[in-house]
């Protein structure tokens, strides 16, 4: 099982802060570099400053937001940021919710998987440099009866293939991205309810396209505190877990709150989206179950990190992506090293 790191969203007031972090998980040999975007900073400006400062760790795209971008656009972001970082570049995409999609972007959050499938074909089919021809739902290229003709990339990645991941939560996305995808960005892992609620539905599809989770890269978050206590560890993530249970997204469609049901808190998971949802974000935070931050999080000591560790390698994880917490540069720093001596410690480095 390989390690990552997470950088989440640039702009947060630590920019230096995340550059010292992706360096020093350069340094320790971390395998990936993620950032994320929303509605604030870019990804693919992010990823290139990262990778010009860094030597060997790649930089990933968790995620690069479908609504934002046409196709052709991300496919030639694609190809840029691996030809600079010299074939370190990982595309990650996903849908975002429909308060982002239709809110900042202004584009309808309908048929999320038809659209997904179609815009990994447009941009596998242009970061292959055919000429760019596509009939489909959402996407016909080059629009009928005009002046567009078919035509190809003119810069040349640095590999023949880039790697493509999907984010994924619900079944139904989860079976598409074992067919359509090289890897999962997983958010919310329990080991103990990942075979259910993701590995079964990646293999599925897998085995849908002709396929066995061999080289498929099921790489889920997680955030990692180290400590000795637990509780009080488990205390810094419920304001964290509260926001996505309980307010990202609507009451009708929170996939993170469909998550945690089908992980078996289906009235904790009521309880923390009426109270988030009716302004009571402290309440909501206290309804989190310990279990519900324990078995989603790394915490304790590295010995506990480790075992926990073995769990997700067990449970089908082969890069496991680190979100070390901490008030101080130091603090994530020491939990970077931490998470190479768990590591090192469960007998999975690879």
């Amino acid at each position: 099982m390989r390690l990552g790191i997470n950088l989440g969203y640039w702009g947060a007031g630590m920019d230096g802060d995340n550059l010292a972090v992706a360096q020093e998980a350069d340094r320790l040999g971390y395998d990936v570099c993620w950032a994320a975007e929303a509605y604030g900073s870019d990804v693919p400006t992010v990823l290139a400053w990262v990778a010009s400062q860094t030597e060997s760790i790649d930089v990933g795209s968790a995620i690069m937001q479908i609504p934002a971008r046409q196709p052709a656009m991300t496919a030639m972001t694609a190809a840029t940021l691996d030809s600079l970082s010299k074939g370190r570049f990982r595309l990650g995409l996903g849908v975002s919710g429909p308060q982002v999609s239709e809110g900042w972007y202004g584009v309808k959050f309908d048929k999320p998987l038809a659209r997904t499938r179609e815009y990994v074909e447009i941009v596998r089919k242009a970061m292959s440099r055919e000429r760019l021809s596509y009939e489909g739902e959402h996407w016909t290229l080059p629009l009928p009866d005009g002046p567009g003709k078919p035509i190809k990339l003119t810069v040349h990645p640095q590999r023949e293939h880039i790697p493509l991941y999907i984010a994924a939560i619900g079944p139904k996305n989860l079976e598409q991205t074992g067919e359509i995808a090289d890897g999962a960005l997983l958010i919310f892992p329990s080991a103990e309810h990942l075979e259910e609620t993701a590995v079964s539905h990646l293999r599925a599809g897998r085995e849908k396209a002709g396929k066995t989770m061999d080289g498929f890269d099921v790489c889920p978050t997680l955030p990692l505190a180290v400590g000795e206590d637990v509780n009080g560890l488990a205390d810094m993530f419920r304001p964290y877990t509260a926001l996505y249970v309980g307010g990202m997204g609507s009451r009708k469609q929170n996939f993170y709150n469909n998550l945690a049901r089908r992980m078996g808190y289906e009235k904790e998971a009521a309880e923390i989206q009426d109270k988030y949802l009716s302004g009571d974000k402290n309440g909501a935070a206290a309804a989190v179950p310990h279990e519900l931050i324990d078995r989603t999080t790394l915490l304790g000591p590295v010995e506990r990190i480790a075992d926990r560790m073995q769990a997700y390698a067990a449970a089908g994880v082969t890069t496991l992506t680190l979100a070390p917490a901490g008030f101080t540069l130091d603090e994530r720093l020491a939990a970077l090293r931490a998470g190479t001596e768990a590591l090192e410690r469960s007998g999975l480095a690879s």
